[in-house]
């Protein structure tokens, strides 16, 4: 997945401009970016995409903190592993 971006790749961008409070009070969740990210991917790959990878960055971050994040990969099923990867990595710490 080192390749350059073609005509073939595909790309999504979520970018949330509210706080996530706001997505909790209206949809539920404050997954809701996540969501969508995550069917966004599902209809690129519904056009032939074979790998995925998702990219984080957060603004406004303190010199010296960590703002960028990713995970990848071309696998088959990569879009549900990047997701299992994401959620046991950051919402099941807690849990057992």
């Amino acid at each position: 997945m080192s390749e350059q971006i073609n005509h073939e790749c595909g790309l999504a961008l979520i970018r949330l401009l509210k706080p996530l409070e706001f997505y909790q009070e209206k949809y539920g969740t404050s997954l809701y970016g996540l969501n969508k990210l995550q069917l966004l991917l599902q209809k690129q790959r519904n056009r032939g995409q074979d790998g995925a990878g998702v990219a984080t960055i957060k603004l406004d971050m303190p010199p010296g903190s960590r703002y960028i994040s990713r995970k990848r990969s071309n696998k088959k099923d990569s879009i549900e592993k990047i997701f299992e990867s994401i959620t046991k990595e950051h919402f099941n710490k807690n849990k057992k």
